[in-house]
């Protein structure tokens, strides 16, 4: 054996097995550190995103910065990068909401809620000026309806995309399939009618309307879409000349009307005063009324339109 080791062939063989030993202790050793880090900053992650959590209805500032820390801390947890965003869709802040959406997308490509939100910052962008943002919009919100073909916002917003971008037969088609998927949310139904409306349609307007009409429950967050459905099937009524379905319409509108809509009294007035024969003391009454409640108030400009139009019923009624 002393032979052998003493062999001018085995002189390095035994240092350089102890350099490689080293090296290997050394690399297990910077692993199983670096795991211990990392292990570090998730759980301090996650303890940050749990202070964000907390803070997060009161003091929205506060929480996005607690979250930010927990994503730099931990940039792979998705499930942060979620509250980060739903802190963001509370600021309003679409941009930043939608670019930490992408990257949670990124890190779990089968949560359609993902895309479904990162869908609606987009579409949000681009309702405050952004047009180009309706056509971005479109391909997380192919991929929700991809993951979860039940998801009704999905069709929702991705027909008003399409509705932007002028492909109207592909929005007609996804508010229905929104319907379809979940008939109780009233916002599904007035933007269906109305795209009937515009082109001509009124009959199937009426259809989605009475439909949305009956299955929307009558609660306090329906109540406003309720209304403009009520509205809708009056201006129905009113494209095919049929007067009394117009008014009876605008009359069923009312009890849903309440402080939201000030503009009420100009939709019922004014029927009123365009009967035949008109219902003068009526329509005199409630086109009063907005004109006093509206037109020399700050919603003068909103309603500048009706305004306009309710002083020339006046006029026209010998008022």
């Amino acid at each position: 054996m002393a032979a052998h080791l003493s062999h001018p062939a085995n002189h390095g063989y035994l240092p350089m097995k102890l350099v490689r030993c080293v090296k290997l202790t050394a690399l297990a050793l910077a692993l199983a550190l670096s795991q211990a880090a990392c292990s570090r900053n998730g759980i301090e992650a996650i303890n940050l995103a749990n202070e964000g959590d907390q803070s997060v209805k009161v003091n929205v500032e506060n929480a996005i910065q607690k979250y930010e820390q927990a994503v730099q801390l931990d940039p792979t947890n998705h499930r942060i990068l979620w509250k980060l965003a739903t802190a963001y869709e509370k600021k309003e802040d679409w941009d930043k909401m939608a670019s930490t959406l992408s990257r949670a997308t990124s890190m779990a490509p089968d949560f359609a809620t993902y895309w479904y939100k990162r869908g609606s910052a987009l579409v949000s962008q681009a309702e405050a000026g952004n047009k180009d943002a309706f056509e971005q919009a479109k391909e997380p919100l192919k991929k929700c309806i991809e993951k979860d073909p039940n998801l009704a916002e999905c069709y929702f917003l991705m027909a008003e995309c399409l509705q932007w971008t002028d492909d109207e037969q592909g929005a007609v088609d996804n508010y229905s399939k929104a319907i379809q998927h979940d008939p109780t949310k009233g916002f599904f139904y007035p933007n269906l009618a109305d795209l009937y409306l515009l082109f001509k349609l009124d009959k199937e307007a009426e259809q989605v309307i009475n439909e949305g009409t009956k299955l929307v429950p009558q609660d306090e967050k329906n109540l406003p879409k309720i209304y403009n459905m009520f509205i809708l099937l009056a201006n129905a009524a009113q494209m095919r000349g049929d007067k009394a379905a117009q008014l009876a319409a605008v009359e069923k509108a009312e009890k849903f009307a309440g402080e939201a809509h000030p503009e009420f009294s100009f939709d019922l007035g004014s029927t009123y005063a365009t009967m035949d024969p008109p219902q003068k003391e009526k329509a005199v009454r409630l086109l009063n009324t907005f004109t006093k409640r509206v037109c020399r108030g700050a919603g003068a400009k909103k309603f500048q339109e009706q305004c306009e139009t309710s002083s020339s019923l006046l006029q026209k009624l010998g008022q």
